[in-house]
């Protein structure tokens, strides 16, 4: 028999071998792996003794460790195989494996897993066991530092199932765990804090009598111990961890360099911690409290020692400064009513806060940061429920509950942030807006030792999330103390102009003039934010800060800067002090006539355009103009008479350029929406009345528009070309610019038709639409296949994709562009000096074809909003040409344009009557061809793992994969906005005569007598409308169906709210056709789309609509019975018991939930959207997916593993 287990033994050791050795074969190895997964599932009894004999000390290591591996095995999954008599037999030789193991010779993951071995046995067996080995452990924990390290991995390792999910753990395990662990607390914590003391004193005094080795041995098992007291730290009761002392011990070895780092991970784990409700609460306070005073010490000595320019601090100070920073700052976030009543200990805690704040290194300013805000963010803001950014903990949840006595709470801290720390804050901020690449070597500007954000700063995510977080700080701390807030930034701007008239080359220090730009725009927005009295009503305050402001302004006003970057920069400055001038109102005049003369400081024809950044800045001179009318409100009214004769003026002089013209043109109809609706009208007709005159010429149209090739003319007609964009930019600017004001708006939906009350540009949508029309005919038809094949090489290279659409599709940011590469950020960069220049090239077609198609499907979108001044002026025969006559050669990804920009408004905003006329032209061709072309493409990427989109020109140039991401893009785009459109025909709003079947008293059954014709219907629902024109509804409710399979939550969820529509219009009318589509098509496919895990985020929808379908239509029609009855794992019975079920509820919310076990039990739990139990992981970044794989476990039908209804059934 011995021989027997010795062979075995052997045998196992040699494959162990054989499998970890790289130089075995292939075969070789993949056999030794069989043999071994062989004795690991065959008898446990021989698996247990080969184990126990190959982990001796007389086979290698790699065999020790792999036995070691195959006990851990048996004992977590086939432990209940062993008899309770083999079971102790088993513990006990595990434990005297500790006494063997525990050697300074034998190497550490030995020991490790000797412990977890015996940590493994433990949770297995539960507490009994752990009382009997306890005295054992102590026994053996005292017989040196070796046993005593040996003892503490093992009670490292007790809790792991505690604070690591495991998958093999259930819920009723964990917790028997948990408790059994917790009633083990008074054994376990003194026997750590013991070990800790015992062995630190042991380590000192080996240390002093120079037993180097012996010390190393002492010192290795306080760090054991103190990585074993980490493991209790996220979940033992704070008082436990405090009465045992714990934090007092661990508290002191922060003052031990060896030992520092660990023990502050410790304050880390239970700095966040927040007091359940079964503890006392002055137990924790005096806990917490404690803990703020032990952090606290350790940071007065680290501060003290920085502040000190004698003292060096290394690197592994600072990464203790670091974890002790960070721990503050969770302590602070979520404990800080444990010291809010302690007059001495709170200002002490928040000022050496601010030290971190203030501290040069930037590791340790960003996690005061985040304090910092919490706080202020809490202090500042009234209650209401709010969703901060990840990585900033929330000061208000330690905060009372009780709304006065919070509000006590938060009064009482806010006194303690001094005006002295407000002022140390914004200080640092200012100086901080500024990153570190933004620094030029010249630069003379000093900014002391700080260390700026850089783009090495690793794990702290990006600089403009960084300077986001610091902006809503300096907003905060305005908001609390304006006049602090306005004198500093006032002083260190003025200070920086100083400094840059002084400098010989002022553009190269003009990173920190541009990095207090942002910190000025939120100081004044902040101060004058407009939702009450600025300066608190204080008449005091309302004239110092007005003061301060005007003094900051005349400044900048007195600056003669011509160079366009000092120029540019100069403009921001104007414009971020607008809100100012709303209460300020004396200062616009000069403001304007500033802005003026710096346009007219820059050159208007520059010799290269496209590196020019004197064009840059007069556009963003004439920026300027709309932030200062939208910030300066009514102040600016008084001055539009002359802004307007100085437009003229300079436009008649030729020192105004078109798409200036057309900035400054959107900036008067920002000044006009706040003087009233008849100035509105004057501006438009004096704005629109030139461009006009233009655009209605029909020589320019017969010449470019009448046939598909003449835009290749106009290709080669550059000032014409570049025109036609700036008018079409220049439509869609008045038509986002002008219109009623929110107060009107509302009182024109709910007391008058938009037929009444003419909106101002409604007149001039008869002249302004068709050429546009025409245009964009022609332009759809350049991809048609007989005109393309026709087309010169250069304008069919312009066709493809602009590198941002390409770079939007792989999920990366657009590279940055140069300053004298300008884009289509608000329409009218584009032209960047093409005004008279040499002949376009392929990149100018490219982007005037993005720029046409982006503006004017936005203006057709817009005047949809209008009402009858767009759909009666129109005629529909000419709107269907431009847009649908060539649907079926347009890209996936104009189609989702088009959608997105023109077909959901016309949907929403089309008058019931004129639903025939309009939608069901222009929505057929729509719906037919996107049916066909994303049941193709889905098909192929579900079976063969890539995407067949039509109709693309020369997609990318690059890899596969790059490809692959974003044809995968494309079609999860286009179905996103097609599901998009059939939820906004099911909109509420368009659908009046629907109402839920709750709210209509049905709770069960609906009065077959009581149910009307469809065509009842489809006057005052959409949804009814469509379902009643076949050429709409079938291709609509193909997609429906289809949907359901295409793994796409975000699509499904888009199309089921059309799917509730159509399921309540099927239960209120009497239409078969339509009640068999929902009772077999619908329910059906509502089911497999429950199989697939991407659904699961609309799961409870899709349940819902499971119930109504079965609820109201089961005695209409068999399918919904039959379809459950096909299931796989139902029984006749368990139907019968689900009927009986919803019989004795009237609850929707209880009917749903017996309809969800229904579904679960039915399928035998192959429905992964509803047993899916953790967060669903919906794709939103398709390029971090593995290609050619495509979700196989949910799409291949191959593998045997079908999936949806057609594997249930």
């Amino acid at each position: 028999m011995e021989d027997s287990a010795t062979n075995t033994a052997n045998n196992v050791a040699r494959a162990i071998a054989a499998a970890l050795d790289w130089a075995s074969t292939p075969d070789a190895r993949k056999a030794a792996v069989s043999f071994l997964e062989s004795i690991k599932a065959g008898d446990v009894r021989i698996l247990a003794s080969t184990s126990f004999l190959l982990v001796r000390k007389d086979w290698s290591s790699e065999i020790r460790l792999h036995a070691y591996k195959m006990l851990q095995h048996l004992v977590r999954l086939r432990w209940e195989e062993l008899s309770p008599t083999e079971r102790s037999s088993f513990a006990n030789v595990a434990v005297d494996l500790m006494s063997e193991i525990a050697n300074p010779c034998e190497e550490w993951a030995l020991k490790s897993q000797t412990a977890a071995l015996v940590a493994e046995i433990v949770r297995r067996e539960g507490l009994v066991l752990w009382q009997e080995l306890f005295p054992s452990l102590t026994t053996l924990s005292s017989k040196g530092p070796a046993q005593a390290e040996l003892v503490s991995m093992m009670l490292r390792w007790l809790p792991e199932d505690i604070m690591v999910h495991n998958e093999d753990l259930e819920g009723d395990r964990r917790r028997l765990l948990l408790r059994g662990l917790t009633q083990s607390l008074p054994e376990i914590l003194p026997l750590l804090y013991t070990l800790l003391e015992r062995h630190f004193v042991a380590a000192l005094s080996a240390a002093r009598n120079q037993e180097l080795d012996v010390a190393k041995q002492h010192a290795a098992t306080v760090t054991t111990t103190l990585n074993a007291v980490n493991a209790y730290a996220e979940w033992a009761p704070l008082p436990d961890l405090a009465k045992y002392g714990i934090i007092q011990g661990c508290g002191f070895l922060l003052s031990c360099p060896d030992f520092r780092l660990h023990a502050c991970e410790f304050f880390k784990l239970v700095s966040p911690r927040k007091r359940p409700i079964d503890v006392s609460a002055s137990e924790y306070v005096s806990a917490m409290s404690n803990t703020f005073q032990i952090l606290m010490n350790a940071c007065r000595e680290f501060l003290c020692r920085s502040s000190s320019s004698s003292v060096v601090i290394d690197e592994n100070e600072f990464e203790f400064a670091e974890c002790i920073c960070e721990s503050m700052v969770s302590l602070g976030s979520s404990n800080l009513q444990c010291i809010a009543g302690d007059s001495t200990l709170l200002p002490l805690y928040l000022q050496q806060m601010l030290g971190f704040f203030q501290h040069s290194k930037l590791a340790l300013h960003y996690q005061s940061l985040l304090f910092w805000l919490a706080l202020m963010r809490d202090l500042m803001t009234k209650p209401k429920v709010v969703a901060h950014s990840a990585g900033d903990s929330s000061a208000v949840n330690s905060l009372s509950t009780i709304p006065g006595q919070a509000d006590s709470e938060k009064r009482k801290i806010l006194s303690f942030v001094s005006d002295d720390i407000c002022s140390a804050i914004l200080d640092i901020s200012f100086q901080r807006m500024l990153k570190r690449e933004k620094v030029l070597p010249g630069t003379t500007y000093t900014l002391g030792a700080l260390e700026l954000w850089s783009d090495d700063f690793e794990g702290r995510g990006d600089f403009g999330q960084y300077r986001s977080r610091m902006s809503e700080l300096i907003r905060f701390i305005a908001s609390y103390k304006p006049l602090i807030a306005g004198a500093n930034v006032s002083e260190r701007i003025i200070t920086i102009i100083k400094h840059l008239l002084l400098s010989q080359m002022p553009s190269q220090d003009l990173a920190v003039m541009e990095s207090m730009q942002l910190a000025l725009d939120n100081v004044v927005n902040a101060v004058f934010d407009g939702t009450n009295e600025f300066g608190g009503g204080s008449s005091e305050v309302q004239l110092a800060l007005c003061r301060i402001f005007e003094g900051l302004l005349q400044q900048l006003l007195a600056l003669k800067w011509t160079e366009p970057a000092l120029v540019q920069v100069l403009g921001h400055y104007l414009d971020a002090l607008g809100p100012f001038l709303k209460y300020f109102p004396d200062a616009v005049g000069s403001v304007i006539n500033k802005l003026f003369e710096l346009l007219n400081s820059l050159p208007l024809v520059v010799k290269d355009p496209s590196t020019s950044s004197a064009r840059h800045a007069r556009l963003q001179i004439c920026t300027s103009f709309i932030r200062i009318a939208k910030a300066a409100d009514k102040s600016i009214l008084p001055h539009m008479k002359g802004i307007a004769d100085t437009m003229a003026y300079m436009q008649r002089e030729g020192c105004l350029l078109r798409g200036e013209h057309n900035l400054l043109g959107e900036a008067f109809l920002v000044m006009a929406s706040a003087a009233g609706i008849q100035q509105q009208q004057e501006v438009l007709a004096w704005l629109l009345e030139p461009l006009s005159q233009q655009w209605t010429q029909v020589e320019w149209q017969n010449s470019y528009l009448s046939e598909p090739l003449g835009l290749v003319r106009l290709f080669s007609e550059t000032p014409t070309m570049w025109s036609i964009f700036h008018t079409i930019t220049f439509f869609e600017k008045a038509l986002k610019r002008s219109g009623f004001r929110r107060a009107q708006a509302n009182l024109q939906n709910n007391s008058t038709s938009s037929s009444t009350l003419l909106h101002p540009i409604g007149s001039h949508l008869s002249w302004m639409l068709p050429p546009l029309l025409k245009l964009l005919r022609a332009i759809h038809s350049l991809w048609s296949p007989s005109i393309y094949q026709v087309l010169p090489g250069e304008v069919k290279a312009a066709m493809t994709m602009t590198d941002s659409e390409l770079f939007s599709l792989l999920g990366e940011g657009v590279p940055k562009l140069s300053k004298g590469v300008l884009t289509f950020t608000d329409g009218s960069y584009a032209d960047m000096g093409k005004e008279g220049t040499a002949e376009p090239n392929e990149s100018d077609i490219r982007n005037w074809l993005k720029g046409i198609r982006d503006s004017g499907y936005n203006v057709l979108g817009l005047s949809t909003t209008i009402g009858d001044s767009f759909f009666q002026a129109l005629d529909i025969h000419s709107v269907a040409l431009a847009l649908v006559e060539n649907i079926q050669s347009m890209e996936f990804r104009h189609i989702r344009q088009l959608v997105h920009s023109f077909f959901i408004p016309l949907v929403k905003y089309c008058p019931s009557d004129m639903w025939e006329i309009w939608l069901e032209k222009l929505l057929h061709p729509l719906f037919h061809y996107s049916q066909q072309a994303l049941s193709c493409s889905w098909s192929s990427l579900l079976h063969e793992g890539r995407v067949k989109v039509p109709n693309i020109h020369k997609i990318f140039a690059g890899s596969d994969l790059q490809v692959e991401v974003m044809e995968e893009k494309l079609l999860r785009d286009l179905t996103r906005e097609i599901c998009s459109i059939l939820s906004a025909i099911a909109g509420p709003p368009l659908n009046t005569a629907l109402t839920s079947l709750e709210q209509s008293g049905h709770i069960s059954r609906v009065d077959t007598s009581s149910l009307k014709d469809l065509d009842a219907f489809a006057s005052n629902s959409l949804v009814g409308f469509l379902l009643m024109h076949k050429g709409l509804a079938i291709p609509a409710l193909q997609i429906c169906l289809e949907a359901f399979t295409w793994t796409d939550g975000e699509a499904v969820t888009k199309v089921s709210s059309f799917c509730a529509a159509v399921v309540v219009l099927t239960i209120s009318t009497n239409n078969a056709e339509l009640l068999q589509f929902v009772s077999k098509d619908l329910f059906s496919a509502i089911i497999q789309g429950l199989a697939l895990e991407s659904n699961a985020i609309i799961s409870a929808d899709l349940v819902a609509l499971c119930r109504e379908i079965f609820v109201y239509l089961c005695d209409r029609d068999p399918a919904p019975r039959q379809i459950l009855l096909s299931l796989p794992c139902i029984k006749p019975h368990d139907l019968v018991a689900f009927e009986e079920a919803l019989t004795k509820t009237s609850s929707p919310k209880e009917q749903k939930q017996h309809m969800r076990s229904l579904l679960l039990l039915a399928s035998g739990n192959k429905l992964k959207a509803l047993a899916a139990q953790k967060s669903v992981n919906v794709i939103t970044n398709v390029s971090t997916r593995p290609r050619n794989l495509v979700n196989t476990a949910e799409t291949r039908s191959d593998d045997g593993d079908v999936v949806g209804l057609a594997a249930i059934l």
